[in-house]
């Protein structure tokens, strides 16, 4: 089966300047990705993994533009991204959306529901004003709410339906890309399940495509299609998600995969404590940025970084241990 790609990153670097003396001068950057290429393919669901700070949610932030990238190229159906203008990149928002990690902050709170998926139809101009308060209906009826629900003021609902509000929103624009950015970590472990279950189907019903981005890999096991494993804003492991969890070959997947609880006595692996803390992206190791942590680092490892390299079809990992 041919897979298209609806997106394609390519050596995309985000640096965040910091600032000292008088003059504010820029005296060093804080290194949030660091050269990372990887393709999204239509109606697939890729997800980010990491500890905190790996770059996973800046990676995401900059395909949407919400930061300006410092360098890189990033195509979303073949249209360059970094050179559209203003207005151009206005227009592109419908196609490409973002689901928060707090559904409460990402909601207007002088707003009811009505007025803020409201304003998403009328600023894209998705549908004719006299159809806008069937399509409102509708879409909270596509998230699990009633029509009643859209004169009220997000305070007045749970984490769980302040979510579906911002999927709603989310929805009103008839996105093919939806980034969603820690979307179910800040809600209850039952209410995470409602929540996946409800984007799984509304993938499959609007043909979506999604960049997930978590720290919960039993989330991502359970919604992804392939699973970016990243690393102080380097790419460590990408691939498809059975090969990735049964077969993981980079020490920090594996250490991360060894974190995940697992009640059946048959599956359980031995846990992987990593010693030390993460570098500073400011002033990253030389050679492979795990080094500092791995358990099996060789001289080689301090010298140079790997590169990504296949080890099959759609399973790549950037390490010096594995023999391709």
């Amino acid at each position: 089966m041919t897979k298209n790609a609806l997106v394609e990153v390519q050596h995309l670097k985000q640096y965040f300047p910091i600032k000292g003396g008088i003059w504010e001068r820029t005296v060093n950057h804080v290194k949030a990705v660091d050269d990372v290429s990887f393709t999204i393919y239509e109606g697939e669901t890729l997800s980010i993994v990491g500890e905190s700070g790996c770059g996973k949610s800046t990676t995401g932030r900059a395909i949407l533009r919400l930061d300006e990238p410092t360098a890189g190229e990033i195509r979303f159906q073949d249209l360059d991204i970094l050179k559209l203008n203003k207005h151009d990149l206005r227009m592109l928002r419908k196609d490409m959306q973002v689901i928060f990690q707090d559904p409460f902050a990402s909601l207007n709170p002088r707003q009811t529901v009505r007025q803020i998926l409201n304003e998403a139809l009328t600023i894209q101009q998705v549908v004719p004003k006299e159809q806008r308060s069937a399509r409102i209906e509708e879409l909270l009826a596509h998230v699990g709410l009633r029509p009643d629900h859209a004169d009220r003021y997000p305070h007045e609902f749970s984490g769980g339906q302040r979510q579906r509000i911002g999927i709603a929103r989310t929805l009103a624009v008839n996105p093919k890309l939806i980034v969603c950015d820690e979307a179910v970590s800040a809600l209850d472990v039952s209410i995470q399940a409602q929540v996946l279950n409800l984007l799984k189907k509304l993938q499959a019903q609007y043909k979506l495509t999604y960049l997930f981005i978590s720290h919960d890999l039993g989330v991502v096991r359970h919604i992804s299609d392939r699973v970016m494993v990243m690393y102080l804003g380097k790419i460590v492991e990408i691939g498809d998600k059975k090969s990735l969890f049964e077969n993981p070959q980079h020490p920090y997947t594996k250490a991360l995969l060894s974190a995940i609880p697992r009640p059946e006595q048959k599956d359980k692996r031995e846990r992987i404590i990593l010693k030390g803390d993460i570098p500073s992206p400011i002033d990253p190791p030389e050679g492979c940025r795990f080094s500092t942590r791995c358990p099996f680092v060789t001289e080689a490892c301090k010298q140079a970084d790997p590169a990504l390299r296949a080890i099959s079809e759609d399973h790549q990992v950037a390490c010096h241990l594995v023999n391709i």
